[in-house]
Protein backbone atom coordinates (compact mmCIF):
# COMPACT_ATOMS: atom_id res chain seq x y z
CA UNK A 1 0.00 0.00 0.00
CA UNK A 2 1.35 3.58 -1.13
CA UNK A 3 2.34 5.98 1.99
CA UNK A 4 -0.27 8.41 3.43
CA UNK A 5 -0.38 11.99 1.26
CA UNK A 6 0.71 14.46 3.43
CA UNK A 7 -1.94 16.68 5.31
CA UNK A 8 -1.78 20.20 4.02
CA UNK A 9 -1.78 21.72 7.20
CA UNK A 10 0.58 20.86 10.63
CA UNK A 11 1.00 22.55 13.56
CA UNK A 12 3.71 24.76 13.84
CA UNK A 13 6.83 24.15 15.64
CA UNK A 14 6.04 26.56 18.89
CA UNK A 15 2.55 25.08 19.04
CA UNK A 16 4.07 21.70 18.76
CA UNK A 17 6.39 22.97 21.66
CA UNK A 18 3.78 23.79 23.50
CA UNK A 19 1.50 21.02 23.30
CA UNK A 20 4.80 18.50 24.66
CA UNK A 21 5.44 20.97 27.55
CA UNK A 22 1.48 20.77 28.74
CA UNK A 23 1.48 16.94 27.89
CA UNK A 24 4.67 16.72 30.42
CA UNK A 25 3.00 19.09 33.03
CA UNK A 26 -0.33 16.81 32.91
CA UNK A 27 1.53 13.00 32.84
CA UNK A 28 1.73 12.86 36.66
CA UNK A 29 -1.77 12.87 36.92
CA UNK A 30 -2.84 10.67 33.76
CA UNK A 31 -0.79 7.87 34.93
CA UNK A 32 -2.06 8.59 38.81
CA UNK A 33 -5.61 8.71 37.18
CA UNK A 34 -5.11 5.55 34.91
CA UNK A 35 -3.76 3.47 37.48
CA UNK A 36 -6.68 4.30 39.66
CA UNK A 37 -9.04 3.21 36.68
CA UNK A 38 -6.91 -0.05 35.91
CA UNK A 39 -7.18 -0.66 40.33
CA UNK A 40 -10.92 -0.43 40.00
CA UNK A 41 -12.60 -1.87 36.74
CA UNK A 42 -15.88 -1.46 35.84
CA UNK A 43 -17.81 -4.03 33.11
CA UNK A 44 -20.71 -1.93 30.73
CA UNK A 45 -22.95 -0.23 31.55
CA UNK A 46 -21.96 -0.31 35.23
CA UNK A 47 -18.90 2.50 34.44
CA UNK A 48 -20.36 4.57 37.56
CA UNK A 49 -17.06 5.39 39.22
CA UNK A 50 -15.21 5.82 36.31
CA UNK A 51 -17.45 8.54 34.61
CA UNK A 52 -17.41 10.32 37.99
CA UNK A 53 -13.55 10.24 38.29
CA UNK A 54 -13.48 12.00 34.65
CA UNK A 55 -15.70 14.73 35.07
CA UNK A 56 -14.83 15.86 38.11
CA UNK A 57 -11.80 16.32 36.87
CA UNK A 58 -13.23 18.07 33.34
CA UNK A 59 -15.02 20.12 35.87
CA UNK A 60 -12.05 20.98 37.76
CA UNK A 61 -10.58 22.34 34.46
CA UNK A 62 -13.68 24.45 33.44
CA UNK A 63 -14.51 21.97 30.77
CA UNK A 64 -18.70 21.46 31.10
CA UNK A 65 -20.11 17.80 31.07
CA UNK A 66 -23.21 16.56 30.06
CA UNK A 67 -23.83 13.09 31.39
CA UNK A 68 -25.15 10.27 28.96
CA UNK A 69 -28.28 8.77 30.56
CA UNK A 70 -26.64 5.15 32.61
CA UNK A 71 -23.17 5.59 32.69
CA UNK A 72 -20.84 8.11 30.57
CA UNK A 73 -20.32 11.60 28.93
CA UNK A 74 -19.58 14.47 26.76
CA UNK A 75 -17.54 17.23 27.18
CA UNK A 76 -17.75 20.50 24.56
CA UNK A 77 -15.39 23.58 25.17
CA UNK A 78 -13.49 25.85 22.85
CA UNK A 79 -14.35 28.98 20.32
CA UNK A 80 -18.30 29.69 20.52
CA UNK A 81 -19.56 29.56 17.36
CA UNK A 82 -22.55 27.45 16.34
CA UNK A 83 -21.87 27.14 12.40
CA UNK A 84 -18.75 25.53 13.35
CA UNK A 85 -19.03 21.70 13.07
CA UNK A 86 -16.91 20.15 16.43
CA UNK A 87 -13.90 17.78 16.17
CA UNK A 88 -14.77 14.55 18.71
CA UNK A 89 -12.70 12.48 20.48
CA UNK A 90 -14.01 9.24 21.99
CA UNK A 91 -12.71 6.90 24.57
CA UNK A 92 -14.53 4.15 25.84
CA UNK A 93 -15.00 3.48 29.68
CA UNK A 94 -15.76 -0.09 30.17
CA UNK A 95 -13.54 -3.11 31.25
CA UNK A 96 -13.43 -6.92 30.70
CA UNK A 97 -14.52 -9.87 32.74
CA UNK A 98 -11.01 -10.80 33.11
CA UNK A 99 -8.92 -11.65 35.87
CA UNK A 100 -5.79 -9.34 35.91
CA UNK A 101 -2.71 -11.40 36.06
CA UNK A 102 -0.47 -9.13 36.27
CA UNK A 103 1.87 -8.07 39.19
CA UNK A 104 2.08 -4.24 39.25
CA UNK A 105 1.14 -2.23 42.15
CA UNK A 106 -2.35 -0.98 40.91
CA UNK A 107 -3.44 -4.79 38.90
CA UNK A 108 -7.17 -4.84 39.47
CA UNK A 109 -8.99 -5.15 42.66
CA UNK A 110 -12.14 -6.59 41.56
CA UNK A 111 -12.27 -10.61 41.19
CA UNK A 112 -12.86 -11.50 37.51
CA UNK A 113 -12.42 -7.79 36.25
CA UNK A 114 -10.12 -6.02 34.30
CA UNK A 115 -9.04 -3.54 31.67
CA UNK A 116 -7.44 -6.48 29.84
CA UNK A 117 -8.07 -4.45 26.59
CA UNK A 118 -6.77 -0.79 27.37
CA UNK A 119 -9.82 1.05 28.00
CA UNK A 120 -8.37 2.44 31.12
CA UNK A 121 -5.46 4.39 28.79
CA UNK A 122 -7.72 5.27 26.01
CA UNK A 123 -9.81 7.39 28.42
CA UNK A 124 -6.94 9.15 30.22
CA UNK A 125 -5.25 9.84 26.36
CA UNK A 126 -8.89 11.57 25.76
CA UNK A 127 -8.66 13.11 28.99
CA UNK A 128 -5.72 14.26 28.69
CA UNK A 129 -6.26 15.77 25.16
CA UNK A 130 -8.66 17.84 26.20
CA UNK A 131 -6.82 19.26 29.37
CA UNK A 132 -4.10 20.31 26.71
CA UNK A 133 -6.54 21.65 24.33
CA UNK A 134 -8.76 23.05 26.89
CA UNK A 135 -5.22 25.42 28.24
CA UNK A 136 -4.76 26.04 24.40
CA UNK A 137 -8.22 27.43 23.95
CA UNK A 138 -7.32 29.86 26.90
CA UNK A 139 -4.65 30.64 25.24
CA UNK A 140 -6.56 31.84 21.94
CA UNK A 141 -5.09 28.73 19.77
CA UNK A 142 -7.74 26.35 19.36
CA UNK A 143 -9.06 26.79 15.94
CA UNK A 144 -12.22 24.91 16.41
CA UNK A 145 -14.62 23.59 19.08
CA UNK A 146 -14.52 20.00 20.38
CA UNK A 147 -16.30 17.42 21.80
CA UNK A 148 -14.70 14.63 24.03
CA UNK A 149 -16.76 11.59 23.93
CA UNK A 150 -16.22 9.18 26.76
CA UNK A 151 -18.56 5.74 25.76
CA UNK A 152 -19.84 3.45 28.06
CA UNK A 153 -20.49 -0.46 26.99
CA UNK A 154 -17.99 -0.70 24.03
CA UNK A 155 -17.23 -4.79 25.13
CA UNK A 156 -21.05 -5.58 24.72
CA UNK A 157 -24.02 -6.12 22.17
CA UNK A 158 -25.68 -3.71 21.53
CA UNK A 159 -22.65 -1.39 22.58
CA UNK A 160 -22.65 1.85 23.96
CA UNK A 161 -21.74 3.14 20.84
CA UNK A 162 -25.45 3.35 19.75
CA UNK A 163 -26.41 5.02 22.92
CA UNK A 164 -24.01 7.81 22.02
CA UNK A 165 -25.51 8.35 18.79
CA UNK A 166 -29.59 8.12 20.00
CA UNK A 167 -28.50 10.56 22.67
CA UNK A 168 -27.22 13.43 20.28
CA UNK A 169 -23.50 12.63 20.48
CA UNK A 170 -22.72 13.64 17.24
CA UNK A 171 -24.85 16.50 16.67
CA UNK A 172 -23.08 19.05 15.27
CA UNK A 173 -19.73 17.15 15.12
CA UNK A 174 -17.89 17.31 11.45
CA UNK A 175 -15.64 14.17 12.07
CA UNK A 176 -14.62 12.11 15.42
CA UNK A 177 -11.29 10.20 16.04
CA UNK A 178 -10.16 7.21 18.55
CA UNK A 179 -7.17 5.95 19.29
CA UNK A 180 -6.97 1.96 20.39
CA UNK A 181 -3.73 0.09 22.42
CA UNK A 182 -1.80 -2.28 20.37
CA UNK A 183 0.73 -4.39 21.71
CA UNK A 184 1.97 -5.09 18.19
CA UNK A 185 3.78 -1.76 18.22
CA UNK A 186 5.88 -0.09 20.69
CA UNK A 187 5.73 2.69 22.64
CA UNK A 188 6.27 5.84 21.23
CA UNK A 189 4.37 4.68 17.58
CA UNK A 190 0.93 5.27 16.21
CA UNK A 191 -0.09 3.41 13.23
CA UNK A 192 -3.39 3.84 11.06
CA UNK A 193 -4.32 3.10 7.33
CA UNK A 194 -7.21 4.27 5.13
CA UNK A 195 -10.00 2.47 4.73
CA UNK A 196 -11.03 -0.89 7.10
CA UNK A 197 -8.64 -1.12 9.97
CA UNK A 198 -10.93 -3.44 11.37
CA UNK A 199 -13.61 -5.97 10.94
CA UNK A 200 -17.44 -6.54 11.08
CA UNK A 201 -17.94 -9.31 13.41
CA UNK A 202 -21.36 -11.41 13.72
CA UNK A 203 -22.37 -14.05 16.23
CA UNK A 204 -23.72 -17.11 14.19
CA UNK A 205 -25.41 -20.32 15.64
CA UNK A 206 -26.79 -23.06 13.67
CA UNK A 207 -29.34 -24.98 15.32
CA UNK A 208 -29.77 -28.66 13.50
CA UNK A 209 -32.44 -31.43 14.50
CA UNK A 210 -33.35 -34.87 13.83
CA UNK A 211 -34.96 -38.09 15.25
CA UNK A 212 -32.36 -39.22 16.66
CA UNK A 213 -32.08 -43.00 17.51
CA UNK A 214 -29.30 -45.88 17.58
CA UNK A 215 -25.53 -45.44 16.50
CA UNK A 216 -26.13 -49.34 14.67
CA UNK A 217 -28.97 -48.13 12.25
CA UNK A 218 -28.13 -44.28 11.06
CA UNK A 219 -30.06 -44.98 7.94
CA UNK A 220 -33.66 -45.34 9.86
CA UNK A 221 -32.93 -42.18 11.33
CA UNK A 222 -30.84 -38.50 10.68
CA UNK A 223 -27.22 -39.19 11.49
CA UNK A 224 -26.99 -35.58 13.11
CA UNK A 225 -23.51 -35.96 14.23
CA UNK A 226 -22.61 -36.49 10.74
CA UNK A 227 -24.70 -33.91 9.29
CA UNK A 228 -23.05 -31.05 11.88
CA UNK A 229 -19.96 -32.47 10.71
CA UNK A 230 -20.18 -31.69 6.95
CA UNK A 231 -21.68 -28.06 8.37
CA UNK A 232 -18.48 -27.35 10.20
CA UNK A 233 -16.13 -28.28 7.50
CA UNK A 234 -18.32 -27.25 4.37
CA UNK A 235 -19.83 -23.88 5.40
CA UNK A 236 -16.56 -21.90 5.74
CA UNK A 237 -15.86 -23.35 2.70
CA UNK A 238 -18.70 -22.38 0.48
CA UNK A 239 -18.82 -18.53 1.96
CA UNK A 240 -14.86 -18.29 0.94
CA UNK A 241 -16.16 -19.06 -2.66
CA UNK A 242 -19.88 -17.19 -2.87
CA UNK A 243 -18.07 -14.23 -1.10
CA UNK A 244 -15.70 -12.14 -2.80
CA UNK A 245 -12.09 -13.50 -1.58
CA UNK A 246 -11.14 -9.45 -1.29
CA UNK A 247 -13.70 -8.88 1.50
CA UNK A 248 -11.91 -10.80 4.09
CA UNK A 249 -14.78 -12.79 5.37
CA UNK A 250 -13.67 -15.36 7.69
CA UNK A 251 -16.32 -17.48 9.65
CA UNK A 252 -14.32 -19.41 12.57
CA UNK A 253 -16.79 -21.98 14.96
CA UNK A 254 -15.64 -21.65 18.49
CA UNK A 255 -17.83 -24.51 20.11
CA UNK A 256 -20.23 -27.64 19.25
CA UNK A 257 -22.43 -28.96 21.09
CA UNK A 258 -24.09 -32.56 20.26
CA UNK A 259 -24.79 -36.38 22.46
CA UNK A 260 -24.07 -37.04 25.63
CA UNK A 261 -23.06 -41.27 24.52
CA UNK A 262 -21.19 -43.41 22.31
CA UNK A 263 -24.14 -45.06 20.85
CA UNK A 264 -26.81 -42.73 20.60
CA UNK A 265 -27.58 -40.59 17.76
CA UNK A 266 -28.94 -37.33 19.61
CA UNK A 267 -32.07 -35.24 18.26
CA UNK A 268 -30.19 -31.82 18.39
CA UNK A 269 -26.65 -30.04 18.07
CA UNK A 270 -25.02 -26.35 18.17
CA UNK A 271 -22.45 -25.04 16.27
CA UNK A 272 -21.59 -21.58 17.58
CA UNK A 273 -18.95 -19.13 16.03
CA UNK A 274 -17.83 -15.21 14.48
CA UNK A 275 -18.47 -14.30 10.85
CA UNK A 276 -15.88 -11.65 10.48
CA UNK A 277 -15.70 -9.70 7.01
CA UNK A 278 -13.67 -6.49 6.20
CA UNK A 279 -15.73 -5.45 3.58
CA UNK A 280 -18.82 -3.45 4.40
CA UNK A 281 -20.77 -4.28 1.53
CA UNK A 282 -20.26 -8.34 2.12
CA UNK A 283 -20.51 -8.34 5.23
CA UNK A 284 -24.51 -6.41 4.42
CA UNK A 285 -25.25 -9.57 2.06
CA UNK A 286 -23.26 -12.18 4.24
CA UNK A 287 -25.98 -13.34 6.41
CA UNK A 288 -28.28 -14.17 3.33
CA UNK A 289 -25.24 -16.13 1.78
CA UNK A 290 -24.60 -18.23 4.94
CA UNK A 291 -28.48 -19.15 5.71
CA UNK A 292 -28.60 -20.69 1.99
CA UNK A 293 -25.10 -21.85 2.69
CA UNK A 294 -26.35 -24.06 5.58
CA UNK A 295 -29.79 -24.94 4.40
CA UNK A 296 -28.41 -26.35 1.23
CA UNK A 297 -24.90 -28.48 2.87
CA UNK A 298 -28.11 -30.21 5.52
CA UNK A 299 -30.91 -30.49 3.07
CA UNK A 300 -28.79 -34.37 1.68
CA UNK A 301 -28.79 -35.02 5.56
CA UNK A 302 -32.82 -34.93 6.11
CA UNK A 303 -32.08 -32.73 8.68
CA UNK A 304 -34.12 -29.50 10.04
CA UNK A 305 -31.74 -26.56 10.49
CA UNK A 306 -32.12 -23.38 11.99
CA UNK A 307 -29.08 -20.19 11.56
CA UNK A 308 -28.96 -17.63 14.40
CA UNK A 309 -26.84 -14.61 12.78
CA UNK A 310 -26.74 -11.71 14.99
CA UNK A 311 -25.10 -8.64 13.74
CA UNK A 312 -22.67 -7.31 15.52
CA UNK A 313 -20.52 -4.05 14.29
CA UNK A 314 -19.74 -2.69 11.22
CA UNK A 315 -15.94 -2.88 10.12
CA UNK A 316 -14.43 0.26 11.19
CA UNK A 317 -13.51 2.56 7.67
CA UNK A 318 -11.11 4.68 7.98
CA UNK A 319 -11.31 7.74 6.23
CA UNK A 320 -8.68 8.73 4.10
CA UNK A 321 -8.08 12.26 4.76
CA UNK A 322 -8.60 11.96 8.26
CA UNK A 323 -5.83 9.07 8.61
CA UNK A 324 -3.51 10.73 6.39
CA UNK A 325 -4.55 13.90 9.19
CA UNK A 326 -3.10 11.40 11.86
CA UNK A 327 0.10 10.15 9.96
CA UNK A 328 1.15 14.09 9.40
CA UNK A 329 0.55 15.20 13.09
CA UNK A 330 2.44 11.31 14.10
CA UNK A 331 4.88 12.38 12.17
CA UNK A 332 5.40 15.83 13.53
CA UNK A 333 4.90 15.03 17.21
CA UNK A 334 6.62 11.87 17.03
CA UNK A 335 9.62 11.92 14.17
CA UNK A 336 9.23 9.59 10.63
CA UNK A 337 9.62 6.17 12.71
CA UNK A 338 6.84 7.05 15.00
CA UNK A 339 4.05 6.17 12.48
CA UNK A 340 3.32 2.98 10.82
CA UNK A 341 0.72 1.49 8.51
CA UNK A 342 -1.30 -0.33 10.71
CA UNK A 343 -2.45 -3.80 9.92
CA UNK A 344 -5.66 -4.81 9.45
CA UNK A 345 -7.75 -6.40 12.35
CA UNK A 346 -10.41 -9.08 12.21
CA UNK A 347 -11.45 -8.01 15.73
CA UNK A 348 -14.68 -5.78 16.35
CA UNK A 349 -14.70 -2.12 17.33
CA UNK A 350 -18.03 -0.20 17.61
CA UNK A 351 -16.23 3.11 16.90
CA UNK A 352 -17.60 1.28 13.40
CA UNK A 353 -21.04 3.01 14.46
CA UNK A 354 -19.74 6.90 14.56
CA UNK A 355 -18.22 6.24 11.18
CA UNK A 356 -21.47 5.30 9.34
CA UNK A 357 -22.67 8.63 10.43
CA UNK A 358 -19.81 11.16 9.95
CA UNK A 359 -16.05 10.83 8.85
CA UNK A 360 -13.40 10.01 11.14
CA UNK A 361 -10.58 7.45 11.68
CA UNK A 362 -9.40 5.38 14.36
CA UNK A 363 -5.33 4.73 15.13
CA UNK A 364 -3.34 2.46 17.00
CA UNK A 365 -1.34 3.30 20.18
CA UNK A 366 1.84 1.35 20.32
CA UNK A 367 2.11 -0.19 24.18
CA UNK A 368 4.36 -2.51 23.89
CA UNK A 369 8.04 -2.06 26.08
CA UNK A 370 10.78 -2.03 23.22
CA UNK A 371 12.57 -5.29 23.43
CA UNK A 372 9.69 -6.80 25.48
CA UNK A 373 7.12 -9.85 24.39
CA UNK A 374 4.40 -9.16 22.94
CA UNK A 375 0.91 -9.93 24.89
CA UNK A 376 -2.28 -9.90 23.64
CA UNK A 377 -5.49 -7.71 24.40
CA UNK A 378 -7.91 -9.42 25.96
CA UNK A 379 -5.13 -11.41 27.95
CA UNK A 380 -5.12 -11.59 32.36
CA UNK A 381 -1.65 -10.45 32.04
CA UNK A 382 -2.11 -7.57 29.26
CA UNK A 383 0.19 -4.77 30.31
CA UNK A 384 1.55 -1.06 28.67
CA UNK A 385 4.37 0.95 29.04
CA UNK A 386 2.88 3.45 30.34
CA UNK A 387 5.17 5.97 27.85
CA UNK A 388 2.76 5.21 25.55
CA UNK A 389 0.17 7.80 27.49
CA UNK A 390 1.83 10.82 27.00
CA UNK A 391 2.39 9.56 22.81
CA UNK A 392 -1.50 9.13 22.81
CA UNK A 393 -2.40 12.35 24.40
CA UNK A 394 0.32 14.49 21.83
CA UNK A 395 -0.85 12.75 18.90
CA UNK A 396 -4.76 13.42 19.70
CA UNK A 397 -4.14 16.53 21.20
CA UNK A 398 -2.25 18.11 17.56
CA UNK A 399 -4.66 16.08 15.20
CA UNK A 400 -7.68 18.55 16.39
CA UNK A 401 -5.85 21.27 16.03
CA UNK A 402 -4.92 20.32 12.51
CA UNK A 403 -8.45 19.27 11.71
CA UNK A 404 -10.13 21.27 8.81
CA UNK A 405 -13.71 21.17 8.70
Amino acid sequence: MADFPAPPRLPGSELRREIRALTVEATGELLALRRDIHANPELSRAEHRTTALVAERLKAAGIGVRFLPETGLLADFGPDNPDMPRFAIRADLDALPVQDLTETAWKSQREGVAHACGHDVHTVCVLGAGLVLAELDRRGKLPLPVRLVFQPAEEVQPSGARDVIVHGGLEGVGAIVALHCDPRYDAGTVATRPGAITSATDLVSIYAYGEGGHTSRPHLTQDLVFAAGQLLVQVPAVLDRLLDPRAGASLTWGAVHAGAAHNVIPTSAVIEGTLRVLDERAWETAGQVLAQAVADIARPYGVRVEVSHRRGVPPVTNDERIAALIAGVGRAMLGEHGVAIAEQSLGGEDFAWYLREIPGALMRLGTRRPGGPTVDLHSGDFDIDERAIAVGVQVLAATALAARL
